[in-house]
């Protein structure tokens, strides 16, 4: 049966039972396929940073048939590229909404036919998909402000328009759906530690808003599905996450400390000291004043997380993300003790709306699915390091 959320709670009631299979799986075509796998998952923006390694813990099962459907916007196939030729894994290159120019579009995913049509607005967006699949995961939208910042309408559409899709598909063929949304629907929150319950203190016409408003409209299509029509739905609100695989270039703090201190290093080591400036690498920028806090949680341990969740019997929302908070100096200063303490910072101006603190209240997560974070900042961070000096072709310097 499902349940329904009160205010953000778990408080739970019973609403309708969810809607029944698609008759398509019951019939011979896929009682023949039956057997190579236990659940059949669709991830969406599994060639992702976050989506990526979800991608990896799912495949572990060898009984999980894993579908991955992305546009390559913010993601990579090189994320994936263990897995493609794999019997148990199918990659998809597509968009969300209806923005893509192709018609018609057929594929093969396994022995499944997936329709993509695209449509008008003015159609019924939930009719784009055709895919028997058990669960799914929703993670496909831009979550940089640098991208978000680019095409704005793109990543409202994503949020709005892909969710649509999704939940369309969930209903038809009776999958349970699972929405990554975020921190950010708490905005510039008043309220901390924030709690699931804290309705949030945002901007709905600044530049971020395409990212805050677009997550929080579909935390409000997710629940409307599930009371008008029985999904079984899980929300997730993740908290800033880090790790191997983060777009170098995304502008995300995490990722730009890290490449920046790498990148420094490397200019000065291989140019003399009366190089000329502008070739030297730069310094770690940190955004005014300094003060500004995060939480951030290793990757790891996030996709645990949303497994859990999906696994679990709890709606949610549940704040997934590790509760240590950091000022952007604290975290300028780790960087620079792991990579060289020599590196600069320089203070840069804010971006408009950007949240003077953030730390997740995980009472719920720990609750209800007995998770919590394992992976501390400091271990996660050389891990990363690793990652990115790989990626850069910049080596570690052997110490003397």
């Amino acid at each position: 049966m499902a349940s329904e959320t009160v205010n953000g709670g778990d408080q739970q009631t019973i609403t309708k039972p969810p809607p029944l299979p698609s008759p398509l799986r019951f019939s011979k075509f896929f009682q023949f396929v039956s057997w190579q796998s236990n659940l059949r998952i669709l991830v969406t923006g599994g060639a992702g940073f976050i989506g990526s390694h979800l991608v990896d813990k799912l495949m572990e099962n060898e009984k999980n048939e894993v579908i991955v459907i992305d546009n390559y916007f913010t993601g990579s196939k090189d994320n994936l590229k263990k897995w493609i030729g794999h019997p148990r894994f199918e990659l998809i290159r597509h968009g969300f909404n209806d923005d893509e120019k192709d018609k018609n579009m057929v594929y093969k995913v396994s022995h499944y036919a997936v329709l993509i049509i695209d449509l008008p607005l003015s159609v019924d967006v939930t009719e784009t998909l055709l895919l028997e699949v058990d669960q799914i995961y929703h993670l496909a939208c831009p979550a940089s402000p640098i991208f978000y910042k680019y095409n704005p309408v793109k990543t409202i559409k994503t949020n709005v328009i892909g969710t649509l899709n999704m939940l369309g598909l969930a209903k038809r063929v009776g999958a349970r759906i699972l929405l990554t949304s975020t921190s950010e629907v708490y905005g510039d929150p008043i309220e901390h530690p924030q709690k699931e319950e804290y309705w949030g203190n945002v901007n709905p016409i600044g530049v971020r808003s395409c990212y805050d408003e677009g997550k929080r409209v579909a935390e409000t299509l997710m629940f409307d599905y599930h009371r008008q029509h029985g999904l079984e739905i899980r929300i997730a609100r993740i908290f800033n996450t880090y790790g191997p695989r983060m777009n170098i270039d995304d502008g995300r703090v995490v990722s730009n400390f890290i490449a920046q201190a790498i990148r420094y290093c490397s200019w000065n080591h291989i140019a003399p000291p009366a190089c000329i400036p502008f070739l030297m690498g730069e310094p770690l920028t940190v955004q005014a004043p300094g003060t500004q806090t995060r939480s951030f949680c290793y990757v790891s341990d996030m996709v645990d997380g949303l497994i859990r969740l999906m696994d679990g019997d709890h709606t949610g929302p549940i704040n997934i993300g590790n509760p240590g908070e950091f000022t952007m100096m604290e975290l300028a200063e780790a960087v620079k003790e792991l990579i060289d303490p020599k590196v600069p910072l320089k203070i840069v101006e804010n971006t408009p709306d950007d949240p003077r603190q953030r730390k997740p209240d995980i009472t719920k997560a720990k609750e209800l699915l007995g998770w919590e974070p394992k992976i501390t900042l400091r271990e996660g961070l050389p891990l990363m390091e690793e990652d990115f000096r790989q990626r850069l072709g910049v080596p570690k310097k052997q110490a003397n």
